[in-house]
């Protein structure tokens, strides 16, 4: 499910590149930094990145989901540092509506 994940937020990554003077650059890998010290993207980046990635979810995993909740804001370590982090989050969201079923 991870690999799908990921593929999916390099996907969505992809799409919003083509808006983008500054293009993130990812390899087909997880550490590609997203937000942050190291990271990309601005805070109108990640929102864009976010709104791109649950619109793809939903059409890849046909479930809704919402990425920038109060739950991910409140982490000691943020899950939008890295696509990793970012797909070990939305993993657990998925999971968890998964489980509503």
């Amino acid at each position: 499910m991870k690999k799908k994940i990921i593929n999916t937020i390099i996907n969505s990554i992809m799409e919003i590149n083509q808006s983008l003077d500054n293009k993130i650059i990812v390899k087909d890998n997880s550490d590609a930094h997203l937000y942050g010290k190291k990271g990309q993207l601005d805070s109108l980046g990640l929102i864009n990145l976010l709104v791109a990635t649950e619109q793809n979810i939903e059409d890849d995993f046909d479930v809704s989901i919402t990425i920038a909740d109060e739950r991910a804001m409140s982490q000691k370590h943020s899950p939008f540092r890295t696509v990793g982090t970012l797909a070990d989050y939305i993993e657990i969201l998925l999971k968890e509506k998964e489980n509503d079923w």
